[in-house]
């Protein structure tokens, strides 16, 4: 039961089977995620908690999947990117009700998939260095804060013109 249980938080329901691009199927789960609660006038704080949720769980699930076999980082775990995904709209959470909100969206998601593929710096050492369930979900933290930040720099100078 638990082994099925965890490659359902693993995998998010399965989305992390797909084919091709199991990455980016799971960044767009986070996306209807994060409209809804908004929508439902959740806080940022709110999100950023259910975010922390996932994590743990993500971390939990991660570890029963990788615990015996090789690959540390399958393509199937796909929790991690709806964690990140989800981070990189801590930052803009207020503007989420704008006009320009889905070009926010778009750019959350842009820059959380550009920072988890070309991973610089603490993404790239928890990708290359830290080989277990920890690794797997903080790589992906640390994509979504530095896409929050590049989101939110943005749109600050955006919003200033």
């Amino acid at each position: 039961m638990m082994q099925i249980l965890s490659r359902l938080i693993a995998t998010v329901f399965g989305v992390g089977y797909a084919p091709k691009a199991s990455g980016t199927f799971g960044s767009l789960v986070a996306l209807p995620i994060v409209w809804l609660l908004h929508y439902y006038h959740a806080d940022a704080y709110t999100m950023l908690a259910l975010a922390i949720i996932i994590f743990f769980a993500g971390v939990w699930a991660t570890h029963k999947i990788i615990a015996n076999q090789k690959d540390k980082d399958p393509s199937i775990v796909v929790v991690d990117e709806v964690v990140g995904q989800m981070i990189s709209f801590g930052l803009v959470w207020s503007h989420l009700g704008a006009p320009f909100a889905p070009a926010l969206y778009l750019c959350a998601f842009a820059l959380f998939r550009l920072f988890d593929i070309f991973k610089i710096g603490p993404v790239k050492f928890f990708d290359r260095k830290v080989h277990n369930a920890w690794g797997v979900m903080l790589d992906d933290v640390f994509a979504g804060i530095i896409a929050a930040a590049v989101l939110y720099l943005g749109l600050t100078a955006i919003l200033a013109l």
